[in-house]
């Protein structure tokens, strides 16, 4: 009772909630059913579930900040626009963004793959040593108590060494689905949808931030650059697009270098929390 009565608790069943409406909005769209009531339910409560979790990491390192503030002194403009490079803000805002846009079911995955690790994690340092004590812990405990130590302990030996071995291949899953959701924006503001512009802006400033913050995300994005180089490199590939490509790219830069919030902030941005 006293677990499930923080913050922390909150936050994983948050987590825990944004997965299950993952799942069920997923079974939606392979049976046809994206356009059905239940299918919107679950692909707005998984938003509303994202926002909370992102909420409360955002409250408690707010209330950390607070705490570690000397003398009262008033947060300086810089400090609010570094507010804004936190991950863990980018992500809540993104949350109520995708919340209250039409439906783009990729956008539900990146926040699912963080959710798996939040999940795993919290069940190997937090339920598991709760709900199932050490039998060492017990006194005068029984063989059976010991066995579901036993059990207890494999399953939180199996959570670690799945964290440990697919986070990093999982990372970078997370930055393909980002790099893909982006074009899944474009393709939308290309349909001149109402408000497709500005999701687009939005959507590429998030994009942005998270490429300067993630070595995920760069490594996603130069690998990704250097597809399109070879392929525009082929002899049969027209010069135009060969050109195309090169201005393209040029753009991107200056795009990059014109909204780098390191250079209005002077500090690194905050990891991620977990």
């Amino acid at each position: 009772m006293q677990l499930a009565q923080t913050l922390q608790f909150g936050w994983f069943v948050g987590h825990v909630s944004l997965l299950f409406c993952t799942f069920f909005y997923g079974l939606s769209y392979v049976t046809f059913r994206y356009n059905s009531g239940w299918a919107a339910f679950n692909y707005r409560t998984a938003f509303i579930s994202a926002a909370a979790t992102y909420g409360i990491v955002v409250y408690k390192g707010l209330r950390a900040r607070q705490r570690a503030a000397q003398g009262g002194k008033p947060q300086s403009p810089q400090g609010y626009i570094a507010l804004f490079g936190d991950e863990n803000v980018q992500y809540l805002l993104m949350a109520l963004i995708w919340l209250y846009s039409r439906q783009i079911p990729l956008a539900m995955l990146p926040f699912a793959v963080y959710s798996i690790f939040h999940v795993a994690t919290y069940t190997r340092a937090n339920l598991i040593p709760t709900l199932q004590p050490t039998a060492q812990a017990k006194a005068g405990s029984s063989p059976a108590a010991a066995k579901a130590d036993q059990s207890s302990n494999a399953l939180a030996n199996y959570l670690g060494t799945f964290v440990k071995t697919y986070y990093d291949t999982s990372m970078t899953l997370v930055a393909y689905l980002e790099i893909g959701l982006w074009f899944r924006v474009l393709l939308t503001a290309f349909t001149f949808s109402k408000g497709a512009f500005l999701l687009l802006v939005i959507y590429t400033a998030f994009f942005r931030s998270r490429y300067s913050q993630s070595t995920f995300v760069q490594s996603a994005f130069h690998d990704f650059a250097a597809r399109i180089d070879a392929l525009t490199a082929n002899q049969s590939m027209p010069p135009q697009a060969r050109q195309g490509w090169q201005t393209v790219k040029g753009l991107v830069r200056k795009v990059a270098d014109a909204t780098d919030l390191n250079k209005y902030t002077g500090v690194q941005p905050a990891k991620k929390s977990s």
